[in-house]
């Protein structure tokens, strides 16, 4: 089973009490993680063998392709406190990922940036972030960034990532100082 990644167990913490979203789930390693902070989570994934895997106390599990043609944002405005993804991209839905953060959510997003086709998979330039773009994102999207990095990692494996955490408009400033 794929360990939790640093980035979720950093910050995961800022999250508020109420529904988190884990979306592009795999087995569930965050949506564990997430459940055992207290939060009531939906796992969602368009895999059923990894959502099977994901199912546990606190976790409610989804199967749903959102790439699918026609397929649209399947949640209302501000519904989680927080979101959190990882190793997945598809810039279409990042609009509605922001939309459905509740008023003093938290976003988690930590997935594969430029320059990773040099160390493995993803190659595919339409899954990797160019430089900053996740910036771009909480910017256009009146998101305030608690933290950002960009570059290369080691470990699990190589890889060049992009890892932003941001929250809503609505999240107490001092809470993200206190809580980093």
């Amino acid at each position: 089973m794929d360990a939790l990644s640093p980035w979720v167990r950093r910050w995961a913490p800022l999250i508020p009490g109420g529904e988190v979203l884990d979306l592009a789930c795999g087995g569930g390693r965050h949506a564990r993680h997430l459940a055992a902070l207290g939060h009531q989570v939906l796992a969602l994934d368009y895999d059923a063998a990894a959502l099977e895997l994901a199912e546990g106390p606190g976790i409610v599990t989804a199967q749903y392709d959102l790439e699918q043609a026609g397929a649209a944002w399947p949640f209302a405005a501000e519904r989680f406190a927080g979101v959190v993804v990882t190793n997945y991209l598809h810039r279409p839905l990042i609009d509605g990922i922001v939309d459905s953060l509740a008023a003093d959510g938290v976003l988690i997003y930590e997935t594969f940036a430029v320059g990773n086709a040099e160390l493995g998979k993803p190659s595919n330039p339409n899954f990797l972030l160019q430089p900053g773009e996740m910036l771009g994102w909480a910017a256009r999207r009146g998101l305030r960034v608690v933290a950002f990095e960009e570059g290369r990692v080691c470990a699990p494996k190589p890889a060049m990532l992009q890892r932003l955490c941001a929250v809503r408009a609505a999240f107490p400033p001092l809470a993200a100082l206190l809580s980093a």
